[in-house]
């Protein structure tokens, strides 16, 4: 079987195991090596050839800021879908261009059950703007996705609804019902200051967002901010990006775990050419899903692996561009 066939039967990569990651992802990078010009010619003008990648430690990651810059395809033909980031005018959007919807929603489906089972166990209650108001959001496409999946006629986004959110809130708890929370740190933090709720059978999830909309605050400050407003144990979070397919998730203090297809590793700040499976620096992304276009990403996000393979985020470099879901409702 040659590696084309090996890295399109889809199913493999989210059956990939611990004993077969590093294989299956030196696969993926053989492919793309073949079908993606644009990272083949990253690649050797970094003078790294096929043959020398032999371990994850040894894979070039794309800077995360050539999706704004380039077409970043390991595919021909049309895209279904054309993710974009959140941006301000003046400011470049990353583009990413997806082969496969179809990909995409097993990816953060197959994760998200991974982590805290069949959304249909769930209402889905949305501090974001709607589908149609954001339609070239992954997260937005996603948490809409999953307001679908879960069946709940309760489930829906409230960014401009607050008071019914409320109401929502308040009856679910009485039932006993379950429930997820998700939204853009800043509309969490605002709802916290307008609502008196005890959340008990509520998951409270933020998907980062302050840039510009409050005072900065560090992810351990809003955290205990929004568990003191609720009084709930913990708040968790999810980490994604415009240029993957796979999702993170942190259940408390920040520190977030991967799905099976997805690691994340880290290179030194002063050395783009030292990457390690722990240490603290710059993070780098593999995402086995992310087969249509690049599985191997460099962040522009600072931050620390541990020897499980979790991770934190400590910040952002310097001069990055703002970026993230607070962006979504300028």
């Amino acid at each position: 079987m040659n590696y084309e066939s090996k890295v399109l039967v889809t199913a493999e990569i989210f059956n990939v195991t611990k004993e077969n990651f590093v294989s299956k992802a030196l696969d993926v990078f053989q492919y793309q090596w073949n079908n993606n010009s644009l990272y083949n010619k990253y690649c050797r003008l970094r003078n790294i050839e096929r043959q020398d990648v032999t371990d994850i430690t040894h894979l070039p990651f794309l800077p995360v800021e050539f999706f704004k810059s380039h077409k970043v395809v390991s595919f021909t033909g049309q895209e279904e879908m054309i993710f974009s980031s959140s941006g301000t005018t003046g400011m470049n959007a990353s583009r990413h261009f997806v082969k496969s919807l179809d990909l995409y929603e097993q990816s953060f489906s197959s994760g998200f059950s991974h982590f805290y089972g069949d959304p249909r166990q769930y209402a889905f209650l949305c501090l974001l703007p709607s589908y149609l108001e954001r339609t070239g959001s992954s997260l937005i496409y996603m948490a809409d996705q999953l307001i679908k999946m879960s069946g709940n006629p309760d489930s829906g986004f409230f960014l401009k609804a607050t008071g019914a959110l409320s109401e929502i809130l308040s009856r679910r708890e009485k039932l006993g019902l379950r429930t997820f929370l998700l939204g853009v740190t800043f509309a969490l933090l605002d709802f916290a200051e307008s609502t008196f709720l005890r959340l008990n059978h509520t998951i409270i999830m933020e998907t980062g967002g302050m840039k510009g909309r409050r005072e900065e605050l560090t992810r351990l400050q809003v955290h205990d901010l929004l568990i003191k407003a609720f009084h709930v144990e913990a708040i968790h979070s999810e980490y994604g990006m415009t240029e993957l397919l796979s999702q993170a998730y942190s259940k408390g203090m920040g520190r977030f775990t991967c799905p099976p297809w997805m690691k994340v590793l880290v290179r030194k700040e002063d050395d783009p050419f030292y990457v390690s499976t722990t240490g603290t620096g710059m993070l780098c992304i593999i995402d086995l899903a992310n087969v249509h276009s690049c599985a191997f990403i460099e962040s522009s996000d600072l931050g620390r692996v541990y020897e499980d393979g979790s991770f934190e985020v400590l910040g952002r470099m310097d001069n990055s561009d703002i970026r993230g879901c607070s962006l979504l409702v300028l």
